[in-house]
């Protein structure tokens, strides 16, 4: 599931020129059932659905940890579980999270995750009030949006800077050639050449866009 999403554009060439490290680990490898790898049990108390059982989670979290080699001084990773029960992800949380040196993001399935490896989980990170088959969607999510964050990943850095989100305000209304397509004009100022109008336009803009559409982010 993968392989796609985080190997194509801006991710595949981030980790083709080593600006990201980014590694899958399939929990089945730690599995206790030799025979046929399942990682996963039916609850106590019943219900319906499954759980993922925690030893090979665990066994799974103590070989990455492992993974940085003896006698490094290598922090240890910060622990992600993506939950619908988690803080929701928004601009400010994939920022916080871009500082951090090494993130390990725990998806869970089926009915989730036994209660208890939750204590090796830093944190419960959900991508909105909804819920899907599994934890890999919304992990793919998080870390395309926190990647691109690293520095050198985008290749322009003002672009990030002038990403919706980032001053908590929308994006500003974006242009391209030709300046007149199907009887729409491109507006006038972005042509002037006069960047301190063009700044003002777009900030101006950028308020209107948050007002007309998301007004539960325009500043009180």
């Amino acid at each position: 599931m993968f392989d796609g999403p985080l190997t194509e554009s801006l991710m595949g060439r981030a980790r083709a020129n080593g600006l990201i490290d980014l590694r899958i680990h399939d929990l089945r490898v730690f599995s206790t059932d030799p025979r046929h790898f399942k990682v996963d049990d039916r609850p106590y108390g019943g219900g319906a659905g499954m759980v993922l059982q925690a030893e090979p989670i665990y066994r799974a979290l103590k070989r990455v940890r492992a993974s940085a080699g003896r006698g490094r001084k290598r922090p240890k990773p910060y622990v992600v579980y993506l939950s619908p029960q988690g803080r929701v992800l928004n601009q400010k949380v994939a920022h916080a999270l871009s500082r951090r040196s090494w993130i390990v993001l725990l998806c869970g399935h089926y009915e989730g995750v036994d209660e208890r490896i939750l204590r090796w989980v830093d944190e419960e990170i959900s991508i909105g009030d909804y819920v899907l088959t599994g934890g890999e969607l919304p992990a793919m999510v998080l870390a395309d949006t926190v990647l691109r964050l690293v520095p050198g990943v985008v290749k322009e850095r003002e672009s990030i800077q002038k990403d919706s989100f980032q001053d908590g305000l929308l994006d500003y209304p974006h242009f391209t050639r030709p300046a007149l397509w199907r009887g729409q004009k491109v507006p006038a100022v972005l042509l002037s050449g006069h960047h301190e109008e063009i700044q003002r336009w777009r900030k101006k803009q950028a308020l209107a866009v948050t007002s007309r559409k998301r007004p539960d982010l325009v500043p009180k």
